[in-house]
């Protein structure tokens, strides 16, 4: 088929480049010139394994192209994807501006019958206001058909998104046109041919399946959470819980890992969202209240720590910070709860040194007086990090960090203290090491009292 695909953000790129890797003519639109010409030379905007690869094989190859305007760009096509952002706006609703935007624009420049995806997170109804531009606007032109409108919400995940599209475990389409629900599946035909995954209903419907999967998860990693606050005070290490509740397979084990919060751009996004809808409609939710209002407090658990620590004047002291990303695998910091603490710690007077793997860059973006002054300082090595630190805070859960050199940094620190806000570490293990050992809802170990030095 013929794809247009409007916005090389996060999601366009992945549904772009996979659907060219199929076989099909993918154009790309968008309106930053920049990240555009960046595309055209085979190089992503956005940091997620495999992406410049496929990118770079598919343009090659004459399937994959890149336009920074919308005309070029929907030459012949079967199908258009609305991949635009919707940010959180103050109230923390959506703003679908941007897809409203697009939406007025395809319904002036549109020559024939095309069907309409909308591939962006929108709340309810978003896909059915974006047919009724395309209706009016029809009818303005005196054109005797209509656009067909589906709602096809994502599910990727964050550094596994490539996988997660060529082997999905399930496909939403929000439709109600029979035709429309047709030439969906075969373009989705490649990617299901071992198990048919698709599943079809209302366009409202699929808005909501969206919204209610990520905020479904958010729920469980709250929830982990909260019991491991209760399992620090009555002495029960968190870990054993999970593995018996995981155990279960209604359970399961994915989302129930204790630890310092989720962050990213869905699952707080989501919530807030899906709260503001609530408003709207006059009533209340209140268990994803406090599923938010849990995170914020977790974010706020690596600086409790530290003051559990060293007492509430954290002035003079210095703090490692191993991984900065909301996640591993990506580079986005967004409601990440590195940002949290760093924050935390800048106002209180302390040092940071951190370390990630990729999301350094966009780390130095958010913080530039902080770097210019040199209380923040960013590292290509992460025992570099640790030298004279008083503490080393691991916030996010990346592989490497996984059997670090334990004798090692116990010389490099000025103190051995780690705050396990991912609980990566034994603790008998770190604590054989010399180390005082904090993670969330976990038994301590303690270092001997000598090894600790107090801050003055």
């Amino acid at each position: 088929m013929q794809i247009t695909v409007i916005g090389c953000g996060y999601v366009g790129l992945v549904t772009a480049a996979c659907f060219a890797e199929m076989g099909n003519r993918v154009a790309c639109v968008d309106a930053d010139e920049e990240r555009i010409a960046a595309l055209q030379r085979g190089v992503s905007p956005i940091y997620e394994p495999g992406i410049e690869g496929l990118l770079q094989t598919n343009q090659r190859a004459g399937r994959l192209t890149f336009h920074p305007q919308l005309s070029p760009g929907l030459s012949h096509s079967d199908v258009v994807f609305i991949a635009v952002g919707t940010p959180p706006a103050l109230d923390g609703s959506a703003d679908i501006s941007q897809i409203l935007g697009v939406a007025a624009q395809l319904g002036a420049l549109l020559d024939s019958p095309s069907i309409v995806v909308c591939k962006s997170t929108a709340p309810v109804g978003t896909a059915c206001r974006v047919q009724a531009i395309l209706d009016q606007l029809c009818q303005r032109r005196g054109l005797g058909w209509q656009h067909r409108v589906v709602s096809n919400p994502e599910f990727l995940k964050e550094g596994a998104a490539i996988d997660d599209f060529m082997r999905p475990d399930r496909i939403i389409l929000g439709t109600e046109d029979a035709d429309a629900e047709r030439t969906m599946r075969q373009l989705y035909e490649p990617f299901v041919r071992n198990h048919d995954r698709i599943l079809c209903m209302p366009r409202r419907a699929a808005e909501m399946t969206k919204y209610v999967a990520n905020t479904f998860l958010a729920t469980k990693i709250s929830f982990i959470n909260e019991v491991a606050s209760l399992c620090e005070l009555l002495g029960v290490d968190v870990e054993e819980v999970r593995k018996g509740i995981g155990a279960d397979p209604r359970i399961g084990h994915h989302f129930i890992y204790a630890g310092c919060g989720y962050g990213g751009s869905c699952f707080p996004k989501d919530i807030r969202a899906l709260l503001h809808m609530a408003r709207e409609h006059d009533t209340e939710l209140p268990i994803l209240t406090a599923v938010e209002q849990r995170n914020q407090v977790q974010k706020g658990w690596p600086l409790r720590m530290l003051r559990k620590v060293y007492g509430e004047r954290l002035t003079g002291c210095t703090v490692a910070v191993w991984g900065l990303s909301f996640k591993p695998g990506t580079d986005d910091i967004r409601d990440a709860p590195s940002r949290e603490l760093i924050d935390e710690l800048l106002a209180a007077g302390t040092m940071v040194k951190a370390f990630d793997p990729v999301a350094g860059d966009n780390i130095a973006r958010a913080y530039p007086a902080a770097i210019a002054r040199g209380q923040l300082q960013l590292f290509s090595d992460p025992y570099v990090a640790l030298n004279q630190a008083d503490a080393l805070a691991l916030l996010t859960e990346w592989k490497q960090f996984r059997q670090p050199d334990f004798a090692l940094m116990a010389q490099l620190m000025r103190a051995p203290v780690i705050i396990d806000g991912r609980n990566q570490y034994d603790p008998a293990v770190v604590g054989a090491h010399g180390f005082r050992h904090l993670g969330v809802g976990r038994l301590r170990v303690d270092a001997p009292a000598p090894l600790l030095r107090k801050v003055v």
